[in-house]
């Protein structure tokens, strides 16, 4: 399905004008869910995951057979403000390295029976530099949230999306500032790895890109502040919301990502959970503005959709049981 909007007021009203899950599927899972060999609750929110899997799905016996994973890769012209250890080249050797087979998460894609796709956007061609001007123009928004949405596979069935980009620590830091405020040592971390003045460089790059674009739309926020692989990202997770595909959210720039949508149309996550909590500092504050319990939490701070990736296991693990399992009465065990 090609992407039905070509701009970013068309690309809010298709999200807004997305419907909810199945409400009698959800029913039907939840009084299956109670009908289960298993005291109840026993499950944990290996129960919940189940029954909210079912609700998108349709059915009270949900499955995941189509698990998809897409990388999105951007360059960023902040990265001349001295705000990565990395060159921005990196960002393209990871690509290659992506699709050579060669990375964390092919092997985590391996793992879980997942697709992998990798997006690369305009990589030699990266966003302008936050502090001196907007990152992208509206076309060049808008041509990202595009190639985001039309990366999902038209039989996905579980959703996760990642990154690559030298340099998008910070881009999500400013994001998530101008979205919810506080200073920018509260959002800005040390990404992958830079010593105290690489983060004394990152902050005051915050800091004056925020200051230099003061819009309170989160769609202006993304085109002032953002990058292609956010953008790509945040189209993927809008058409997975359109079309009903339950999605895992990864880390701190996935989230950023994420709290875009949520921030432009009231209940855009509601086909999301998150995977993991991260190591970078301020994800777990990004997680509670976006009130996402993770599923993991092992110090992660890779990016690429590892922590996500690793929850897909989690939730495959959810629904087969609950659609494997036998009730009380078709395993004939007395509840009595």
């Amino acid at each position: 399905m090609t992407a039905p909007f070509t701009s970013l007021t068309e690309f809010r009203d298709t999200l807004a004008a997305a419907s909810g899950p199945d409400a009698a599927a959800g029913s039907a899972a939840t009084a299956r869910n109670g009908q289960l060999t298993k005291p109840p609750g026993a499950l944990g929110r290996l129960e919940d995951l189940a029954i909210w899997v079912a609700g998108w799905q349709g059915t009270d016996r949900p499955r995941i057979k189509a698990p998809q994973i897409v990388i999105f890769a951007g360059n960023h012209g902040i990265c001349a403000q001295g705000v990565s250890l990395f060159p921005p080249e990196v960002t393209a050797q990871m690509v290659g390295n992506f699709q050579a087979g060669g990375a964390a998460i092919n092997q985590l894609a391996q793992t879980f029976g997942a697709r992998l796709d990798v997006v690369p956007l305009d990589l030699d061609r990266p966003t302008a530099d936050f502090t001196t001007g907007p990152a992208m123009t509206e076309d060049e928004v808008v041509a990202a949230l595009r190639a985001g949405w039309d990366a999902v596979a038209s039989d996905t069935d579980l959703l996760v999306v990642g990154e690559m980009g030298i340099g998008n620590t910070t881009v999500a830091a400013a994001i998530a500032m101008a979205l919810y405020g506080g200073a920018a040592a509260d959002w800005t971390g040390r990404g992958t790895g830079v010593d105290d003045t690489g983060l004394a460089r990152k902050t005051d790059a915050v800091t004056r890109g925020v200051a230099l674009h003061p819009t309170t739309d989160p769609l202006q926020v993304l085109r002032c502040l953002g990058g292609r692989e956010i953008a790509g990202m945040a189209g993927a997770m809008a058409r997975a919301r359109v079309a009903g595909i339950p999605m895992i959210l990864d880390g701190f720039i996935c989230c950023a990502a994420a709290a875009v949508l949520a921030q432009a149309v009231p209940g855009a996550l509601d086909h999301a959970v998150a995977g993991h909590q991260s190591a970078e500092g301020a994800h777990a504050r990004l997680l509670a503005q976006l009130d996402k319990a993770p599923l993991l939490s092992l110090g992660l701070r890779l990016g690429e959709g590892s922590g996500a990736a690793l929850a897909i296991g989690v939730v495959q693990a959810a629904v087969n049981c609950h659609s494997g399992m036998m009730t009380f009465a078709e395993a004939a065990v007395s509840t009595a």
